[in-house]
């Protein structure tokens, strides 16, 4: 190049360019330079260009090259630049050799296709002109560049709705039950086409095309599945898939039926909400039916329960004297126990009140439980449940029966079931009249055999008798005459459960067996029972219920049964007839319901304008599901040892069991704790309870009661006034009846033991126990010790220098070890200590026989009223009592009592030492105890009995 250079000088100088004056230089330089830079540059007239976004570099084609005809000249026929021209254009070109004129377009700044694809500008070259310093430079022409943006597939496919949703009808195949539609931000078609469209739910009876139309491969049902919802995702053509997948939802719609909707199959029922809503949304879908009146007819089922619906599980007793029955009631199939054991051998349910007969079992009433002779009036009563009798030729299936036990086999009175007819024989004797009289009286009822609890009541006003079911009255519909009995002097016996053949057959045995469940099964001699008991005995706790009445409407008629477990409603307005069954409740009034499943059933019956029915209506099947109760812990407590002298067992008012028992029922609530943020498990706490007993028994421990010379006492009006009963026996005291915790306190605190001979009596154990509804919910076993206080009679001639010379009571006092080590330390102290205590013993025998005199002459006037046995008074003797439970460690004595019962006793212990003659062997026999007690370093002590003295 340098030589190429060199060469033009010669050629310059020949054409007079060279050095010279000032003016003429210039001149000379602008002839030069436009005799060597003599032709523009060149470029192609377009270029097309292609960049991949978020690249900087631009392929073109044809590639950027200038080329100049000066070459190769310097400077004139070199490529200097390439200049765009457009505002704010992202590129810019660049020379890569100036002398062979290629350059390159690149971007300035990252290209984004999805804010502009292709670009388009002007390009121009441009030479170097003359020279470095020289300016006067040529360019190209104008070439147009036209750049496409080459996309990458940056974005994922999205959809335009974030759900979608569409109802259909069952039972249909749609072709398209709805479009999904997704985008996708890319530039380009490649992608920014959605291509395929995909279900990602499994399992689900839904597909869907390209075009994303969504459509079911089955016809669908309402009631198999209300509502589907399913996941939809979408790829472009990069098979790039959506960043989130949208969900379709699908609900089905019923075929429009006649029905019930907006109602819930369970109910739940927590113990204690007393009135809880069935159905508080539902509402009768009538299909645009023309409906002139509609009947309705809900039924509570609570047939699963033993008797039928949710009663108090207390004994038929109770329950009777709960409503105000008649006493004398005597129960036939009580709970087996060993008072009661005839019904001990019959299949029992999971309660121990109902009874299962399989026709293979009977029962025979003992001898006196029943009167042989019933009069004119007298009422059975009993729960039954019985099916259809087998066979074609049912048997008799005997209730109650009262036949001849040898002999023959008369009937006299009889209840029993056949055919599924409820049949009562009576049969009267020869004695009253030789006349036709009535003898057998028939039901005819469906509830007799439908397998369902009812409450039976057979009212005999002889020679009228009336049945009684589900507190609804129901006379016979065929009532037969009969002769009266032939008078025999044969015995009779009373059966349940079958009827006792005892005559004109080989071997004695029982028939006409009964196939079902019976429960309190009760028959009372005496007038009949009013019409208001009997409904409260059939009575349940639970039921169905209308939140207010007085919103009914005017245009509703509505009916309840005796026992509130049917209601039917009735109405000509589809409105009123939906407020109506959403006022409907569930109602239990028990403290304790059972826990369980109630079923219920709603039926319903729709009459149209001009005909009978015209459309039908589906019934409801739903259930109230009764929550657990809290159950109660029933506590007992009180002084559970004590020690009374031997002459309170021997009074007319014995010793006070339980003069402080207290019952306690309580129950475990969860406590939330007080700080929201902490994350610690809920507390327990106890929180007391009120709620009934049903008895509570006192039991006799270490062998029965001796009634020659024990007993057990309770004032019958201690009983009356609180409406309480009770039994005694050798092995203990049975208070029963229906009443609060507090009677029950009451009572028992007036409970007394008597013991005529107490002398060989050291002590007596009692044990309390109390139930509420028949013993599902009982109490803890409360233990008491009552221990006799033994009185040792010393005589009063040599009382004081026995004392002298040696008193045990200061050998109890001191133990061995102490005394040996005071002797021997400071001898005088103990001398001073020993006459002291002789002097204060001394003063005190001497006002205890004063006090003893005084209180003997109350004694015996108190003995006299009571006529008790008396012992005579021996004015030689001085009473020092000796506990006998020291031997067993006790301290002393180990109950706390009121003033007035301090002060009963005190004259009670001063006037029965009166009792018992003292002797000198009883003397050294009670010394040698109170030595042998002082064997052990720390064995119990003798105690001095000051009870009796006046201050």
């Amino acid at each position: 190049m340098l030589t190429g250079r060199l060469c033009w000088v010669p050629l310059l100088l020949a054409l007079g360019v060279g050095s010279g004056s000032g003016g003429g230089e210039s001149g000379r330089r602008r002839l030069l330079a436009a005799k060597v830079n003599k032709h523009k540059p060149w470029i192609e007239t377009s270029y097309h260009g292609v960049i991949t976004e978020n690249n900087d570099t631009v392929i073109l084609d044809p590639p950027l090259v200038a080329l100049d005809k000066d070459a190769p000249v310097p400077f004139a026929g070199e490529i200097c630049a390439f200049k765009i021209h457009g505002q704010e254009l992202p590129f810019e070109a660049v020379v890569l050799n100036k002398t062979s004129g290629e350059g390159r377009l690149r971007a300035k700044s990252p290209i984004d296709c999805e804010l502009q694809k292709e670009y388009t500008f002007i390009i121009q070259a441009y030479d170097c002109g003359t020279g470095p310093r020289e300016t006067a430079w040529k360019k190209s022409h104008k070439a147009v560049v036209h750049i496409q943006v080459k996309d990458v597939n940056e974005f994922a496919p999205t959809f335009k709705e974030p759900a979608y949703k569409a109802i259909v009808t069952e039972g249909k195949i749609y072709d398209s039950i709805l479009q999904v539609e997704a985008i996708d931000e890319d530039c380009s078609p490649q992608y920014s086409q959605i291509c395929n469209y995909e279900i990602v739910t499994t399992d689900v009876p839904f597909a869907i095309d390209r075009n994303g139309n969504v459509r079911n491969t089955e016809k669908l049902s309402y009631d198999k599945q209300h509502q589907y919802e399913i996941l939809v995702t979408a790829y472009d053509c990069g098979q790039k898939p959506a960043a989130q997948d949208t969900l379709v939802q699908v609900d089905v719609k019923p075929v429009c039926k006649p029905g019930w909707q907006d109602w819930t199959k369970r109910i739940e029922y927590q113990p204690g909400s007393r009135s809880v809503p069935l159905f508080p949304s539902i509402h009768l879908e009538t299909c645009d039916g023309a409906v002139s009146s509609i009947q309705i007819t809900t039924e509570l089922q609570t047939n699963y329960i033993g008797k039928g619906c949710d009663r108090e599980t207390y004994s038929e007793k109770s329950l009777q004297k709960l409503c105000g029955a008649s006493s004398g009631i005597i129960d036939l199939l009580p709970s087996p126990s060993a008072a009661t054991n005839w019904t001990i051998g019959l299949l029992v349910d999971s309660s121990e009140m109902i009874f299962k007969f399989d026709g293979r079992q009977g029962a025979k009433i003992p001898d006196g439980v029943v009167p042989k002779n019933l009069t004119d009036q007298f009422t059975i009563t009993m729960w039954m449940k019985h099916g259809p009798s087998p066979g074609v030729r049912a048997e008799k299936e005997t209730i109650l029966c009262n036949s001849d036990k040898t002999e023959m086999n008369r009937h006299h009175y009889a209840l029993y079931v056949h055919n599924c007819r409820l049949v009562f024989l009576l049969r009267k004797d020869f004695d009253q009249a030789d006349t036709f009289r009535p003898a057998e009286f028939h039901w005819k009822l469906d509830q007799i055999c439908d397998k369902e609890w009812h409450y039976y009541v057979i009212n005999v006003e002889f020679p009228v008798v009336t049945l009684y079911m589900d507190g609804a009255t129901y006379e016979p519909y065929l009532v037969t005459n009969d002769w009266p009995i032939h008078p025999s002097h044969i015995a009779m016996q009373l059966t349940v459960g079958a009827c006792w053949q005892g005559g004109e057959v080989t071997k004695p045995r029982f028939a006409q067996f009964f196939h079902g469940s019976l429960a309190s099964l009760t028959i009372r001699p005496g007038k009949m029972d009013s019409q208001k008991v009997i409904s409260c005995l059939q009575a349940c706790k639970e039921g169905l219920d209308i939140n207010s009445l007085e919103s009914l409407g005017q245009g509703i008629k509505y009916h309840f049964n005796p026992s509130q477990s049917v209601l039917v409603m009735e109405g000509d307005d589809i409105g009123n007839i939906n407020r109506a069954l959403q006022k409907v409740s569930y109602i239990n009034s028990r403290q304790f319901p059972t826990a369980g499943v109630r079923r219920l059933k709603v039926s319903s019956k729709v009459q149209c304008f001009g005909e009978d029915v015209c459309i039908s209506i589906p019934d409801i099947d739903a259930y109230v599901m009764v929550l657990q109760a809290v159950e109660p812990q029933i506590t007992l407590h009180g002084t559970d040892r004590f020690w009374r002298p031997a002459a309170q067992f021997e009074s007319a008012r014995g010793v006070i069991l339980f003069p402080d028992i207290k019952i306690v029922s309580t129950f475990t609530k969860a406590e939330a704790p007080s700080d929201l943020k902490t994350t610690a498990p809920k507390s327990a706490v106890l929180e007391e309870m009120l709620h009934n007993l049903d008895f509570c028994d006192i039991l006799v421990l270490g062998g029965d009661l001796d009634p020659r010379q024990e007993c057990l006492e309770l004032n019958h009006s201690e009983l009356h006034q609180r409406h309480l009963d009770a039994t005694n026996s050798t092995a203990g005291y049975s208070i029963y009846g229906v009443g609060s915790m507090s009677r029950y306190e009451q009572v028992l605190r007036h409970i007394r033991y008597r013991n005529w001979r107490p002398a060989a009596l050291e002590s007596r154990h009692f044990r309390i126990k109390c139930s509420e509804l028949n013993g599902r919910y009982t109490s803890n076993e409360f233990n008491l010790e009552v221990s006799v206080l033994h009185e040792v009679r010393v005589p009063d001639s040599e009382h004081v220098n026995h004392l002298i010379a040696q008193p045990p009571f200061l050998q109890s006092v001191h133990h061995p070890e102490s005394q040996t080590q005071h002797s021997s330390a400071v001898p005088s102290i103990a001398t001073v200590v020993i006459i002291i205590s002789v002097c204060m013993l001394v003063f005190v025998v001497a006002m205890g026989v004063y006090r003893v005199r005084i209180a003997h002459q109350h004694f015996i006037q108190e003995t006299e009223a009571a006529k008790e046995a008396e012992m005579d008074w021996d004015d030689s003797a001085l009473t020092i009592t000796v506990n006998p439970m020291e031997k067993h460690g006790a301290p002393g004595r180990g109950e706390e009592e009121t003033e007035d019962e301090e002060e009963e006793e005190a004259e009670e212990d001063s006037s029965s030492s009166s009792e018992s003659e003292g002797s000198e062997e009883e003397e050294e026999e009670g010394a040698g105890r109170g030595r042998h007690g002082q064997s052990g370093a720390r064995q119990a002590q003798l105690e001095w009995d000051d009870s009796t003295l006046p201050y």
